[in-house]
């Protein structure tokens, strides 16, 4: 079963059991793979690692807009924002830690022989290929920077 295949099964249930809050995200995460289907020159269909990356895009957003409640003093639009988030994490491959990242880069720098900052570039490309969506970018690169630049 691929993941958009287990979404939209997901989503049935949901709309069996009645439950508003999964209803309404993977009805967007629908809407949002459908769109990103029909963009470009020709509709196609969407393997799991792009239906995986439209997912963590969905994830961002709802990390930001509940950033954003927070910050204009709206916890419980904040706390929404946020459930919404955990349903969407269910789809999403496990967060790696910090520790297990900085490992992570640590080994892929130390294979691939990147030691200066001339490499950055090269490095990003190997280390994102093994971090495979399991961590924030920034996060990554400002790692990878930090060890490159010592």
């Amino acid at each position: 079963m691929t993941l958009l295949e287990t979404v939209r099964a997901d989503l049935r249930e949901a709309m069996k059991a009645k439950d508003r809050l999964v209803v309404a995200t993977l009805r967007s995460v629908v809407a949002a793979v459908q769109e990103a289907e029909v963009a470009g020159s020709a509709a196609r269909e969407l393997d799991d690692a792009e239906v995986e990356k439209v997912i963590a895009a969905q994830a961002k957003r709802r990390v930001e807009a509940a950033d954003a409640f927070d910050q204009g003093g709206r916890a419980d639009r904040a706390a929404a924002e946020r459930e919404e988030l955990a349903v969407l994490e269910r789809y999403l491959p496990e967060r790696l830690s910090d520790d297990d990242l900085a490992a992570l880069v640590d080994r892929v720098l130390a294979d691939g022989g990147f030691t200066a900052m001339s490499d950055m570039g090269p490095a990003m490309k190997a280390v994102n290929a093994e971090v495979a969506g399991r961590a924030e970018g920034r996060t990554v690169a400002d790692l990878v920077k930090g060890r490159l630049a010592s």
